[in-house]
């Protein structure tokens, strides 16, 4: 015999989780699926989770700035007592002037929005940052290019954002919105897959198991990460989609910080640095987590869509050596190690690495999906946003031709949502995980 919910929440990483615990709170009978053993394991445990707000759309940077106030007093925002927290490390963040996102792209929106920022220029930033290398080496090499090891063509300077940080633990951050979720009554279900969804008189009526058990259901919102994309499938949707997904395995490597990396003679603060094509920031225990930006000149290896489960979780020299050898032309002190170490993932990236938020053309069934690897830090607030969406339509909002304005509780912002509509335009990002 099936049980009931009024919505099924399918993905338990720090996205569906978010969004079952907002619903959750707003009355709903909810119940989260996911194939793992608890919340979190997926992507979400991989994520460098950095807090940002260099993003390209005017949405993108509001939403960004509306979610670390989330971050800053989580606590707060869970609610409820759910025992041990991750810590919210603010280290500014300096993102390094590049040709393909000059500041003039982005920072009239954090004037816009009231994002505190400082402009150096690279006197500045040899000054404040030390350890640095300040040569501008656009556009990003490949490692085994001679062009790679040429001298600097110049000097860059940056943009400084003191309130920037990172989240020191993904995978607890998304473990208490589950808990926070459940003791407002939502129901987990963990070691279950979707295997169909099943709809009467035109919409969503329930979802069946991998193991035939069945929930019956008013709403489905797929927030399966990588899988988002076989669950649209198994759903019958994306058919008028303008921006499609599709998984793509991603390391990111953890070394030994150099000693000399520091901001005003404290820890260092996050680079992003499209010059070269990577990020980095500080770590707990003076390590130095080490991603890539996606640059041109890299294969990128794009995952079949069912072939997501078999991925290998182990770090590669393949990827590590070049990761951590950009970083190094950036932090000469940096050693390279032998080995690889780091933690592999798999981002559920949009064609235009802008996130889906939306209703579909199956009523009852929505999408948080196209996350790309940068909506981590967005995580307390698109739980919200998803909240006052699905209430929205199922009022009967239409929300394709006059769509959904979010109002943002803490800042008291107002979002379009069109802006992460499934119809929409491309948006004109970097092409990169950053946005």
């Amino acid at each position: 015999m099936g049980v009931g919910a009024d919505v099924v929440v399918v993905g338990a990483g720090v996205i569906g989780s978010s969004i079952a615990l907002e619903l959750a709170r707003g009355g709903h009978s909810v119940t989260v699926v996911d194939k793992a053993s608890g919340p979190g394991q997926g992507s979400t445990a991989a994520s460098s989770a950095v807090v940002r707000f260099n993003f390209t759309s005017a949405a993108g940077v509001a939403l960004a700035w509306e979610a670390h106030f989330g971050w800053r007093d989580w606590a707060a925002h869970l609610g409820v007592d759910v025992g041990e927290l991750p810590r919210f490390v603010t280290t500014g963040l300096v993102m390094l002037d590049v040709d393909a996102a000059p500041r003039e792209m982005w920072l009239p929106l954090f004037d816009t929005y009231g994002v505190p920022y400082e402009e150096w220029d690279s006197a500045d930033l040899a000054r404040r940052v030390s350890g640095l290398d300040t040569g501008r080496y656009w556009p990003p090499k490949r490692v085994d290019d001679q062009a790679f090891w040429n001298d600097a063509t110049g000097d860059l300077g940056g943009v400084f954002t003191p309130d920037a940080g990172y989240v020191s633990d993904p995978a607890l951050a998304a473990a208490n919105l589950a808990a926070a979720a459940q003791a407002h009554g939502a129901t987990m279900r963990f070691r279950g897959q979707v295997t169909a969804v099943e709809k009467q008189r035109g919409r969503v009526s329930a979802v069946v198991l991998s193991d035939g058990s069945r929930i019956g259901c008013d709403v489905v919102v797929n927030a399966a990460g990588p899988w988002s994309g076989a669950l649209n499938k198994i759903a019958g949707v994306g058919s008028d989609f303008t921006v499609g997904v599709r998984p793509m395995r991603q390391e990111v490597a953890h070394v030994a910080a150099p000693d000399d990396f520091r901001l005003d003679g404290g820890p260092g603060p996050i680079i992003a640095d499209l010059d070269l094509g990577t990020y980095f920031r500080g770590e707990v225990g003076s390590g130095l987590l080490v991603g890539g930006t996606e640059p041109e000149c890299d294969d990128l290896e794009w995952l079949d869509p069912d072939a997501v489960d078999g991925v290998s979780i182990h770090p590669t020299m393949a990827v590590f050596e070049p990761q951590v050898l950009r970083a190094a032309r950036r932090l000469p002190e940096l050693a390279v190690p032998n080995r690889p170490s780091g933690v592999v993932g798999v981002y559920d990236v949009a064609d235009d690495w802008s996130p889906i938020y939306d209703r579909t053309d199956l009523p009852g069934f929505y999408v948080a999906i196209g996350t790309s690897g940068n909506q981590f830090k967005n995580a307390p607030v698109v739980g919200q946003l998803m909240a006052a969406l699905i209430s929205e339509v199922e009022a009967g909002a239409d929300h394709d031709t006059n769509p959904v304005t979010f109002f943002a509780p803490r800042t008291g912002l107002e979002i379009d949502l069109a802006a992460y509509s499934r119809r929409r335009p491309r948006n004109n990002t970097t092409g990169t995980v950053l946005g």
